[in-house]
């Protein structure tokens, strides 16, 4: 290895807390990210890396201008970043060289790109002075293996290291393995590389020509044939909407349209880079959860962001549907929470660690996907799906909805509750997972068995809907009845009152009481049966007042809640497609004015963000940030956050419903 080359230390710096992300810099093409720091470094730090699945390849990528020893090295200085698409952004830097006084007249452009097969980097150096110019330029990174895990939570990499494997260089190209069979293989297009354990380096020379511009790559290819899912094959534009990237619209269109307009061109690309596919079977097509930490299949929320998809597109439902279908339970298992005809939580190639948290790789430890999936074959083939759709999936539908009959109450009462009983499960298993999410008004939390306010709204109409696809048979009859019983076990159970009138607990704790936190849950029931009109009303009336609503969207947990915080994770926080589900239920019950005040609430939000509404953000008062305040490690994209650009468009005329 040349004595001038950049090196690396491959110690881990030491990290206190999740990796924060809001900051970072992102190219995606699921199953494949990289994330960097805004100048476009990894600088082994937090989340940065380039990932397949859930292993880490490369932690530290570094770039930086150097000269002979007799001359001062030239220095980069960022002009910003533009990103193009989810899978391609722009550095630009300029070239400060410290022999010449000139005018800026040198500047760097580094083209980085995602694909399905790897991520690549194109430099071109601009040169705008009368001269020729060049530019040395050393570049060096470090392999990794650390697991999502380990990233996710740093206190396990500080306990148990990851192993960093050996690169092999050869040429112009080096290779590493990923995990027992995988490989990444490292091409520089003509510059020599040199590996040493695992810090691999080269160096480029760019000569432009006056007026002119040089060139040089690189390129990272990467396969492992253990992540489960692969880039969708074939591209995806819902039919009616705006390209990602395109126009935003005619010049005399008012500023909200423009706004939505953007808003649903940066969503719809994020979606692009969120699909993927089983291998060998296109069919099965659906909707990574979110980067970095969820790039895989999660059952609630590819079927909630399929459902809000909706209005655009269909064929995206027909797959998530089919997907999860192949792997509906089959038998009772405790240590991955299957029941028969249940839908699976999410899986991954290496499970999930989370303190004494332990997720097996195909994990059922969900209450609310089952009733989802019932829900989202009934309005997809409301919004025109194929029919074939019902006779393909009849079967699985049976078996669901036996599942509402015969699992999802575990003890009799008509409710439909959870409780982990493997010891190593969520110990929450809505929407809402984390464990401090489900508290009573004074702060604290519940415990037992917890059934949620949602959830009984979900699985009402997913009984009915179920029964009306099904047509006639006992089954049929079984279902309306178990529907009937339901609705009546919630009005009498679950109603609560504070100085502000009735409204819906947040759930049921073990010994059946209700659980008085205000929450945002209570919106999920609009227009699921389970409330009358009147009803509606008060729930209306509540997720609008300010102690819900925060002027961007529907806290999670009210700000008289004693366990109230704007930045905690479900206890007071906004995310975004907890509002949009609200929004979409309250255009289904004829609530279009509220509607609209949400929509633009956030509209108002994703301004903030460059129009990549997050997974959640504060949910401070908006009389008081501007923008809202992110939350640091939240995903960004997450698929239901993107997909909520659609009843946004809807509820403000942009998208017919």
């Amino acid at each position: 290895m040349p004595a001038t080359a950049l090196r690396i230390d491959p110690a881990r710096p030491h990290q206190g807390h999740q990796p924060f992300v809001h900051d970072r810099l992102l190219v995606l093409r699921a199953p494949l990210q990289m994330w960097s720091a805004p100048d476009g470094a990894l600088r082994g730090e937090g989340a940065d890396g380039v990932y397949l699945g859930d292993t880490r390849v490369v932690s530290d990528l570094r770039l930086e201008p150097h000269a002979p020893e007799a001359s001062a090295a030239p220095t980069l200085s960022p002009l910003g970043v533009q990103v193009r698409s989810a899978g391609e952004v722009v550095l630009r830097a300029l070239v400060s060289d410290p022999e010449r006084r000139t005018d800026p007249l040198l500047v760097l452009e580094r083209v980085r790109t995602a694909s399905a097969d790897g991520v690549a980097e194109t430099l071109v150096l601009r040169n705008d002075d009368e001269v020729p110019r060049s530019l040395a330029l050393r570049l060096a990174l470090l392999t990794d293996g650390a697991s999502m895990s380990q990233v996710k939570d740093p206190r396990m990499l500080d306990a148990t290291g990851a192993d960093r494997p050996a690169a092999t260089a050869s040429g112009d190209g080096a290779r590493w393995p990923i995990g027992a069979d995988g490989s990444a293989v490292l091409r520089t297009a003509g510059a020599p590389i040199h590996a040493e354990g695992p810090l691999v380096t080269w160096e480029i020379t760019l000569e432009a020509p006056a007026g002119g511009e040089a060139r040089a790559s690189w390129r990272l290819d990467l396969t492992d044939p253990s992540v489960p899912f692969v880039a969708a094959s074939a591209p995806w534009l819902p039919a009616g909407s705006p390209a990602p990237g395109g126009s935003v619209g005619p010049h005399h269109e008012d500023p909200e349209r423009r706004a939505v307009t953007r808003l649903l061109s940066r969503s719809l690309s994020d979606l692009e880079a969120l699909r993927l596919e089983r291998p060998g079977r296109p069919e099965h097509r659906f909707l990574a959860a979110g980067a970095p930490w969820f790039l895989t299949l999660f059952g609630r929320d590819s079927l909630i962001a399929a459902s809000l998809l909706l209005p655009v597109d269909t064929e995206l439902a027909a797959g998530t549907l089919r997907i999860l279908a192949a792997s509906q339970g089959t038998r009772v298992d405790p240590g991955t929470a299957e029941q028969p005809g249940k839908i699976l939580h999410e899986v991954r190639a290496q499970g999930m660690e989370m303190g004494d948290t332990h997720l097996p790789p195909v994990y059922y430890g969900t209450i609310d996907a089952t009733p989802l999936w019932i829900e989202l074959l009934h309005d997809a083939l409301a919004a025109g799906a194929d029919p074939a759709l019902l006779t393909e999936l009849r079967g699985n539908l049976e078996a669901a909805a036996t599942w509402l009959l015969e699992h999802a109450d575990a003890d009799g009462d008509g409710l439909l509750e959870y409780l982990d009983e493997s010891g190593h499960g969520l110990a929450n298993q809505g929407w809402k997972d984390s464990g401090d999410s489900i508290r009573f008004a004074d702060g604290s939390l519940a415990t037992g068995a917890i059934a949620l306010a949602e959830v009984q709204g979900y699985a009402h109409a997913a009984a009915l809907h179920a029964a009306e696809l099904l047509g006639t048979g006992d089954l049929v009859e079984r279902l309306r009845s178990w529907a009937a019983r339901l609705r009546e076990r919630f009005q009498k159970a679950f109603w609560c009152e504070d100085e502000l009138g009735p409204y819906p607990a947040l759930a049921l704790d073990g010994a059946k009481r209700p659980v008085d936190g205000v929450a945002s849950n209570m919106g999920h029931l609009l227009g699921t049966g389970i409330l009358d009109p009147a009803q509606e009303e008060v729930v209306v009336a509540r997720l609008m007042h300010p102690t819900l609503f925060s002027g961007y969207g529907i806290r999670t947990l009210d700000t008289t809640n004693g366990g109230h915080g704007p930045l905690r994770y479900h206890g007071g926080s906004v995310w975004t497609h907890d509002t949009g589900y609200v929004l979409r239920g309250l255009l289904r019950t004829g609530h279009e004015e509220e509607a609209r005040i949400l929509a633009r609430g956030l509209l108002r939000a994703a301004e903030g963000f460059g129009d990549r509404l997050p997974e959640l953000f504060g949910g401070h008062p908006a009389a008081e940030v501007e923008p809202p305040l992110p939350y640091p490690a939240s995903c960004r994209p997450q698929a239901w956050a993107a997909a909520s650009a659609v009843p946004i468009a809807q509820a403000l005329g942009a998208v017919a419903g």
